[in-house]
């Protein structure tokens, strides 16, 4: 069979294919992860690329525009290779990290999101200084200047090189690798007997996972990563200083096969598929490492930590675990809690004996994120009645206090991810997240993440968009839009009805900004899936929303979500809005305090081991609650008795 070059720019990068191959397919192949929602099934429309030379061959769409179509446009997934082509990847199909600000990143802290009660930092020794927990990074680096031997002090090396750290720090128990033990005398000569160790702790043990000649203790550096079903987010961190450094975001390129769970725990069955998405999300991962060293000018050697929360899919893909089973009854994941490596071992590019840790999660459904979360809000070392919201591409709910805690997972979709719908983009610079209608003419003002023009709306600009649009009449409680009105925004879409957000060349936009009636329906049942999940879970303890104390929602919303307008379209209940907390990223978070405490990794494992998971699918009165969410805000209106309709 005939083999073609096909060459990706802007990367410059070139694969060789055979004739036929998908264009989304060549990409992958190339290392290229090209923005396709749907799995490269050809109806979500944003694997666009444009053919610059070449032959190929295309399946008819009505994903493409005719102004488009002109421009040589083609989605990735329908169009196959006939020729040596080079494709140009357009910036809106691109999947590539992304700076994010200094007021996004003091959104995602820790520091804020909880404060405790005075009552409460006497009960919590954890409460030193400025942080909840001691000062204990995953790996820590120690400096020493050991006693040469003599004739009376001649114990081996490595005994000599555990006492000096015994002397220094009270552990029990030490061990290390056999090539450190072959390299240890060496490096003790070389160095005039001055060296700094890296400390790991590992599964109950400390190991000795790294020595090096003379003082490099003020080099030691961690990531905490956040991997989203559609977003991955890391910070890197000075392990002794505890600064964040720098923070980057990317879409998950494990989205070009599919983007949910389930999608992708199919994909993984079929063949090379787990390797595929295991190489993606790691791909991702090494890309904002890369990133973060040159611009902070970090050797990669320094790199010496990464910890990871995540759902227990994405942690199963990040260690090339067979996920099959999560989506089969009884519902069962490999392993919940799994021990420290080498990040080596997963294809992470750190310092070669790097180590790697996953924050334990709960069921097949509750990840480590959701843990994360836990951790970070605060919630299980309180003694008020609180609710954690993490909406998601998978909508997490968790109930208690610091005696109990209960959870649940409803699938929510990625729509508040900025996935599955027409203009939709993660909370990035750009993305629309305010959305304000005004006056008979219907005008729109909104603000972008960064103030730079519109590229976008994320998922906290979509709920301002439907409760605006919901107030001004524009849409009924069904979603529906109301075709009496009269304005030029609304229109006739390639989906239906739509309505115009920014027009093309307004506020510097390249293209029309628009909200169909399909996107709306995407907000109603994701929505609609996490009011129900939230009810259900307070149901089946004999609880009401009024009995919850705080509220904590957290989520990929970037800088930003309005409580009331939430509560408008059904998201959250309608209760006193003093109950309710933004907290932003809760999940990276509670990975950054426990990469720099082990004491916060010992309360993560038992958190997840304290938490009850509820199975919704088996509980009768969910689909119920579901249905009933279907309308904005809820079909009774008496739970919502301050929207008024």
């Amino acid at each position: 069979m005939d083999k073609f070059v096909v060459t990706f720019q802007p990367y410059g990068k070139k694969v060789e294919v055979q004739r036929g191959e998908d264009i989304l397919t060549a990409a992958v192949s190339a290392g290229i992860y090209i923005n396709s929602s749907c799995g490269g099934d050809g109806v979500c429309g944003r694997c666009k690329v444009i053919l610059r030379s070449g032959e190929v061959k295309t399946q008819p769409t009505g994903r493409l525009s005719k102004e488009e179509r002109l421009k040589e446009y083609y989605l990735a997934c329908l169009t196959s290779v006939q020729t040596d082509v080079e494709i140009e990847v357009p910036p809106e199909s691109r999947l590539e990290p992304e700076a994010v600000s200094e007021r996004e990143m003091k959104i995602s802290r820790l520091k804020g999101i909880y404060e405790p009660q005075a009552e409460e930092v006497e009960q919590s020794k954890a409460v030193i200084e400025d942080g909840l927990f001691s000062h204990s990074p995953l790996a820590t680096k120690l400096y020493l200047e050991l006693p040469p031997p003599t004739l009376k002090d001649n114990i081996s090396d490595l005994e000599r090189l555990y006492r000096e750290i015994s002397r220094m720090r009270e552990i029990p128990i030490m061990q290390t690798g056999l090539t450190n033990i072959k390299r240890l005398g060496n490096i003790l000569r070389e160095s005039n007997w001055k060296i700094t160790v890296l400390l790991g702790k590992r599964n109950g043990t400390v190991e000795v996972v790294l020595i090096e000649p003379g003082d490099t203790y003020m080099r030691n550096y961690g990531i905490a990563f956040d991997i989203g079903t559609t977003t991955v987010s890391g910070e890197l961190v000075n392990l002794n200083t505890k600064e964040v450094l720098g923070t980057k975001a990317t879409y998950n390129k494990q989205v070009a096969f599919g983007s949910d769970v389930i999608s992708r725990i199919i994909y993984a069955s079929e063949k090379d598929g787990l390797e595929k998405l295991h190489h993606a999300v790691v791909d991702n991962m090494n890309g904002i490492i890369e990133s973060l060293i040159l611009e902070h000018n970090i050797n990669r050697n320094d790199l010496t930590a990464v910890m990871c929360a995540g759902n227990t899919t994405m942690v199963h893909l990040l260690l090339r675990v067979d996920p099959t089973y999560i989506r089969r009854e009884p519902y069962v994941p490999t392993a919940n809690f799994v021990p420290v490596i080498r990040a080596s071992e997963a294809g992470i590019k750190t310092n070669p004996r790097g180590l790697l840790a996953c924050i334990p999660g709960v069921s097949s459904y509750v990840g480590g994120d959701i843990t994360a979360g836990v951790l970070a809000s605060g919630m299980d070392r309180t003694d008020r009645l609180t609710m954690l919201i993490d909406m998601g591409t998978n909508g997490e709910i968790v109930l208690g206090n610091k005696e109990w805690l209960v959870c649940c997972s409803a699938s929510a979709g990625p729509a508040f991810e900025g996935s599955g719908v027409t203009c939709g983009m993660r909370a990035a610079r750009g993305a629309i997240q305010r959305v304000e209608i005004s006056g008979a003419d219907y005008a729109v003002k909104v603000t972008t993440i960064g103030s730079i023009p519109p590229r976008g709306i994320c998922g906290s600009g979509y709920i301002d968009c439907v409760a605006e649009m919901m107030s001004k009449r524009i849409i009924d409680r069904n979603g529906r839009i109301n075709t009496k009105i009269k304005s030029e925004r609304l229109r006739e879409g390639k989906d239906g009805l739509e309505f115009v957000l920014v027009f093309k060349g307004d506020e510097g936009a390249t293209q029309d900004i628009v909200v169909t009636e399909p996107d709306i329906d995407n907000i109603k049942r994701s929505k609609g899936s996490i009011f129900a999940a939230s009810s259900v879970l307070l149901r089946r303890l004999g609880l009401t929303f009024n009995d919850v104390q705080q509220f904590y929602a957290a989520g990929g919303f970037g800088t930003y979500l309005d409580m009331e307008k939430a509560i408008t379209i059904g998201l959250l209940p309608d209760i006193p809005r003093d109950k309710f907390q933004f907290i932003g990223n809760s999940s990276l978070a509670g990975a950054r305090e426990i990469l720099l405490s082990y004491e916060a990794k010992r309360q993560a494992e038992e958190i997840a081991r304290k938490m009850t998971y509820f199975e919704l699918s088996v509980e009768p009165v969910y689909m119920d609650e579901y249905i009933s969410a279907l309308f904005f805000p809820h079909t009774d209106m008496q739970r919502f008795p301050s929207v008024a309709m």
